[in-house]
């Protein structure tokens, strides 16, 4: 039996962790990886994207680790080259960098609010610049983008500029959907909740609690009907889907992974 990926090529940003445990980009790199994909896997932290590659328990050489600052277009670039000079193409794009920053606009100063700007939607944007014509000129590809589900409701906690750039993630791609789905390309996204990955203990713990972990866990479960919390492979799974011909007439909106959170009123 053939893996859902087989034979293809993935570029998947964000691919290493914040600390031990499933990342989103992570998570879906080594799934990818397990159904069969050639994986170029994109992080600013080469040790983290090691450890990447040592979680993988697919076929040798599955996942190619790259080290790149997807905030600089020209190194963007250099990535997206190498990959087609190395394997003639880009099947699947998926973008995971991004990461919060507490505060409503009279808290944040304007270089947090850029910096938020920048991490969480202009690497999206840059990516897609690079890779698009690629795929357009292969006549298919797929983008999954990830977003998160305080772009489009209160979460919790002030977190202006986050929310503004996720929210953005969700209206680029359908630009991007409906602009390229006549050159055979779709383009998705995924919008993640109160999961629980690495990020929580490493940064949101501190913004948000004091740095005690087991009270923001606690916040975070409350949130949620279900009556657990996930983590990064719940969005890989998604976003693996989303890659798959399975989705081969979804294109241009979201899936939501967030365990009923969002349904509720309050």
């Amino acid at each position: 039996m053939t893996g859902r990926l087989e034979g293809r090529v993935a570029l998947v940003t964000g691919a290493g962790s914040v600390g031990p445990g499933w990342g989103n980009g992570r998570a879906s790199a080594v799934r990818f990886a397990q159904e069969g994909a050639t994986v170029y896997a994109v992080d600013l932290n080469i040790d983290a994207l090691n450890e990447t590659v040592e979680r993988s328990d697919g076929p040798a050489g599955s996942i190619v680790p790259l080290q790149c600052d997807v905030t600089d277009t020209r190194a963007v670039a250099e990535v997206v080259t190498r990959c087609i000079d190395e394997v003639g193409r880009i099947d699947v794009l998926v973008n995971n960098v991004g990461g919060s920053r507490a505060g409503g606009p009279v808290e944040m100063t304007e270089e947090e609010w850029n910096k938020q700007l920048e991490f969480n939607l202009t690497t999206t944007f840059l990516t897609c610049k690079h890779v698009l014509p690629h795929m357009k000129s292969a006549g298919a590809g797929s983008i999954v983008n990830t977003a998160s589900t305080s772009g489009i409701r209160w979460t919790g906690a002030a977190q202006a500029a986050y929310a503004a750039s996720k929210a953005g993630v969700i209206a680029f791609t359908r630009s991007v959907a409906v602009q390229y789905a006549p050159s055979g390309i779709r383009a998705n996204t995924v919008v993640p909740g109160q999961l629980h990955t690495p990020m929580v203990e490493v940064r949101l713990a501190g913004q948000r609690s004091g740095g005690d972990v087991e009270t923001l866990l606690e916040q975070r479960l409350a949130r949620i009907p279900i009556g657990f919390m996930g983590d990064g492979r719940d969005t890989a799974n998604v976003a693996l889907f989303l890659a798959s011909d399975e989705a081969r007439f979804i294109t241009g909106t979201e899936i939501i992974v967030d365990g009923g959170m969002s349904a509720r009123c309050d």
